[in-house]
């Protein structure tokens, strides 16, 4: 499986194939060379000259909308085994960028290459460029129409970098390019990075695990049903009710805790809504706790007085607690069986290898069994180390603890006769649409429960519940996610700096408060919306 792939765009002499050639010697990335494709499908640039090389590439470009690279892309990458990364030298339009993350989503790092004019024409003025770019002149090459818009993909790359060699060396550029593409080498012994929720629930972990699943081994997850974690894919976004919300988007292997809890008949639903999951790649633990039907029929009366999901784990958990004689672990299920595995051997030999692994939490500290207001909580602890417990993870195994935090918190509706739960300054979608700028239906199609499709309430960020949140999880890392909901201008942010001046406050009020670093952001729904600011 592809973990990243570099997308490297830039004006002629920009020096990206010397990036490109520099990466693969350093580290061993292969390169997809476009200009060796662009000779192999037109005669016209067997001759290798700039100016017929350009005219082909447009002529590619207008009869496949700009898929061509994308296409030939995927061939390349399934002919054998290319490894965890690839370089792509290089992309020339916005529809060859658009093409590949829609095909790769997360796993593309754009890259744009830059450089002064000055610069350029120096390097275009060698004796050997002359030769091997046909006789033209440099003005000759920079006023082809394509190579004239190639400037514009600054805008919506994931960085810009300069390779003026009198301000940045060689290898300076070449390591800012691969802490942008986040090829690790020389890993000492395994480690767990945590995602948790720091609110109410549906705060975008899904999206955040899936985006972060190539880097992984091993994905895990706790919790139960009552959970939902939304996914993009098209045509429609994968729900995770049970299986780890990278499934569809890594080749990691995937384990169910002894503290998750089961309905056996969504789990093989889901798994078929996946494409299939193998048993030798999905694993569960045998003691995870198994719900029965009585368990949805107890909890009734919690649906009516609390706003309960009434997917039976409450009930579960607590026969599990009293020890009941009808209980019913994975165990014991027949058709389970095929995927059973100890847990605790499972992670311990995913340390002994130095792999990494995610685990991934599921609803929000707010609704934890013990830090939450009760009776408004779930049926177990939602905090970093209840999820740690319930997956069988020592505490010393932690690299990083990711919290992710909506910019306007959220909660279900309360029943009709009873009350959900408290949040501070409730406010409506009306006032969202009011400031954002977004479209109100839009925002109340979005805003139902991935599990019980019910309404939410929606509030003010909670800077006082954000604090304790902090203190409960300690995280290393915070992400801010729903940018998009304090003004719909963000949807077009791909760097920090393209952010609206209230969502950068925001973020830096957030590393104030919690003092860790605001890691990632959201900004939409879909393959490109994350904005990565980390440093690991």
């Amino acid at each position: 499986m592809i973990e990243g792939i570099l997308l490297l765009s830039g004006r002629i002499r920009a020096g990206k194939t010397t990036l490109a050639e520099g990466l693969s010697k350093r580290y061993g990335i292969p390169i997809f060379r476009t200009h060796d494709v662009i000779k192999r499908l037109k005669e016209k640039s067997q001759s290798g000259t700039r100016l017929a090389m350009q005219s082909d590439g447009e002529s590619l470009d207008r009869s496949t909308n700009g898929r061509w690279v994308v296409q030939e892309l995927s061939k390349w990458i399934e002919e054998s085994d290319r490894g965890r990364f690839v370089i792509v030298d290089s992309v020339r339009t916005k529809d060859q960028v658009t093409a590949i993350r829609e095909a790769y989503g997360a796993a593309v790092v754009h890259l744009h290459i830059t450089a002064p004019e000055k610069v350029l024409e120096e390097r275009f003025g060698s004796a050997d460029d002359k030769a091997k770019e046909g006789g033209i002149s440099y003005l000759e090459a920079k006023n082809n129409e394509t190579e004239k818009q190639v400037e514009r993909l600054a805008k919506v790359a994931d960085a810009v970098i300069d390779t003026d060699p009198r301000r940045h060396t060689e290898r300076a550029v070449e390591a800012r390019a691969i802490g942008h593409l986040r090829a690790r080498t020389g890993r000492d012994g395994g480690y767990v990075d945590v995602i948790v929720g720091g609110q109410y629930g549906s705060e975008g972990k899904g999206q955040i695990a899936a985006y972060l699943s190539r880097e992984y081994d091993l994905l895990v997850r706790v919790g139960g049903p009552n959970a939902g974690h939304s996914v993009y894919a098209v045509p429609k976004p994968i729900k995770h009710h049970h299986l780890p919300s990278g499934t569809t988007k890594s080749r990691a292997l995937l384990l169910l805790g002894p503290g998750a809890v089961i309905r056996v008949d969504k789990l093989f639903e889901e798994i078929a809504e996946c494409g299939g999951v193998d048993a030798g790649r999905l694993l569960i633990d045998r003691k995870a706790m198994i719900i029965l039907d009585q368990d949805i029929d107890k909890e009734d009366e919690l649906a009516k007085r609390i706003g309960s999901t009434k997917q039976g784990v409450g009930a579960a958990t607590s026969r599990r607690v009293m020890r009941g004689k009808d209980v019913q672990l994975a165990r014991d299920i027949p058709k389970l069986q095929p995927y059973l595995c100890d847990a605790i051997d499972v992670i311990e030999e995913a340390f002994s290898k130095s792999q990494r692994v995610l685990l991934e939490g599921t609803q929000g500290t707010g609704l934890s069994l013990y830090h939450g207001e009760y009776p408004h909580v779930t049926s177990r602890d939602t905090t970093v180390a209840g999820c740690l417990s319930q997956a069988g993870i020592p505490p010393s195994r932690v690299r990083r603890v990711i919290m992710v935090c909506r910019s306007y918190p959220i909660r279900v509706e309360s029943p009709q006769d009873g009350d959900s739960g408290y949040m501070a300054r409730e406010i409506n979608l009306e006032t969202i649409a009011e400031r954002s700028g977004k479209d109100l239906e839009e925002l109340k199609k979005t805003e139902r429960t991935t599990t019980t499709n019910k309404k939410r309430r929606i509030a003010e960020f909670d800077w006082e519940w954000f604090q304790k949140a902090v203190q409960l999880n300690g995280p290393t890392d915070i992400v801010l996610t729903f940018a998009d909901y304090l003004l719909k201008d963000n949807e077009n942010a791909k760097r920090i700096e393209q952010l609206s001046p209230d969502a950068i406050e925001m973020i830096n009020e957030m590393e104030r408060v919690a003092g860790v670093p605001v890691s990632m952001v959201t900004t939409g729904f879909n393959a490109h919306s994350v904005i990565d600011r980390r440093v690991w």
